[in-house]
């Protein structure tokens, strides 16, 4: 890996896979099929990038059957404890609306609801993520969501990989369609003769699926446009270099564009960690995909010290943060931009990413500057309410119908005084 000394340009931002004009044009004539067409237009782009030809390309029961019967016994155990942690750690976000009292008997409130169906899309190609499907939709259950669809591309066989029926299983979602790409998030939006249109699309895909969650938001809310994934670690000389090596790996191995940076204090650690990575990587199945992400957009960073390399950290806004080092509650507290920080030697980024309950749907490209890890909050809406009592309204007309005047709406002050005030009744 390159090392350096670090500066204050550092940055891990990416060029934003916004698409081509061919791309863009591809997926805007999907929408358009899809949304005159429906199934139809569905199984055409299915079959023409999937290679797939599906009369029915809603999952079954005796498929999901078919896959918990030759289930690893024990790996179904791990996921259902993942589940219980992760359901666990999302309940404790969840919140009731509140009322607030005036005079006169009037109040004010806000009403927290659900939304009433949320579409998750499950990445496939080059690798199946069944631990999408736990971090979608066990938020969307804690918030109240009734109805929770997935859709997810079937591989030449027809079939959904087993973990990801297993898992929709093991959380009692059996509404699950075997399709992906533009065409489903465009059936997701806006409705096929099969599947009934949702109010919300999460989870990442390609660029295809990126673009097409961009075309459609407006029509439904989606959660992200999702990046390449990222990690940071923060670390000093007490940290063991195999570790750091493969923590950055463990990021770099997914995606070609993934981007691992190290921040140490410790010119020996950062010399011990490059030699490691390069060790590891001659040992790593997704070989290929790990050097590149690390040739092009990986790097360690040398610090002076630890209040420069904690905003370093703040100025990058990683999507994943560990900090491997003394104290690292402490130093942790200097971190004002990060999704998710990791603590300490046993608190590798994959423990998050699989097992420990926080969401692993994180802000990417420095966007954790501003927005946050997906949660409870992204599944519910908020209603304002409003109850005015006469007497409250005899108050308050003439101040309102002022205001009004003031903005030049003449209706707006009219509709206040329609009540009553104004022809010298009160």
């Amino acid at each position: 890996m390159k090392i350096s000394k670090l500066t204050t340009n550092i940055s891990l931002k990416r060029e934003l896979e916004s698409g081509n004009e061919e791309q863009l044009k591809t997926v805007r004539q999907v929408i358009a099929d899809v949304r005159e067409n429906g199934d139809a237009a569905v199984r055409k782009y299915t079959e023409m990038w999937d290679g797939v030809s599906l009369e029915d390309f809603r999952v079954t029961e005796e498929e999901i059957n078919e896959a918990l019967q030759n289930f690893d016994p024990q790996l179904k155990k791990d996921l259902e404890e993942a589940a219980d942690n992760i359901r666990n750690y999302h309940e404790a976000q969840k919140r009731e609306g509140y009322t607030l009292p005036l005079a006169h008997g009037s109040y004010l409130a806000q009403r927290i609801i659900p939304l009433d169906s949320v579409g998750l899309y499950v990445p496939g190609g080059s690798a199946a993520y069944p631990s999408s499907v736990l971090m979608n939709v066990i938020p969307a259950q804690v918030a109240g969501v009734k109805r929770i669809v997935i859709t997810s591309p079937c591989g030449k066989d027809g079939k959904l990989p087993p973990a990801v029926l297993v898992c929709a299983s093991i959380l009692g979602v059996n509404e699950i369609y075997k399709i992906g790409g533009a065409q489903a998030i465009a059936a997701l939006a806006y409705g096929t003769e099969t599947i009934a249109p949702v109010d919300k699309i999460t989870g990442p895909g390609n660029i295809f699926v990126a673009l097409a969650k961009r075309e459609v938001f407006g029509q439904v809310a989606i959660d992200m446009i999702a990046g390449p994934s990222e990690i940071c670690i923060l670390a000093d000389d007490t940290a063991y270099p195999d570790e750091i090596a493969a923590d950055l790996l463990s990021q770099a191995e997914h995606d070609k564009r993934a981007c691992a940076i190290l921040i140490t204090t410790s010119e020996k650690l950062a010399k011990a960690v490059s030699e490691q990575v390069e060790e590891q990587l001659k040992q790593l199945p997704r070989e290929e995909i790990a050097r590149a992400s690390i040739e092009n957009f990986g790097h360690i960073y040398i610090a002076e010290n630890m209040d420069q390399a904690v905003e370093a950290v703040n100025t990058l806004a990683p999507e994943h943060l560990e900090i491997v080092a003394e104290n690292a509650e402490k130093v942790s507290e200097g971190i004002r931009h990060a999704g998710a920080i990791f603590l300490g030697r046993y608190s590798s980024e994959p423990v998050g990413d699989y097992f420990a309950g926080p969401n692993h749907v994180l802000p990417t490209n420095s966007t954790a500057r501003f927005a946050s890890g997906l949660n409870v909050d992204d599944f519910i809406k908020k209603t304002n309410i409003v109850y005015y009592s006469e007497k409250t309204w005899e108050e308050n007309a003439p101040k309102i119908a002022r205001l009004a005047r003031m903005e030049g709406l003449e209706g707006h002050a009219r509709a206040v005084e329609s009540r009553g005030w104004k022809k010298g009744e009160n």
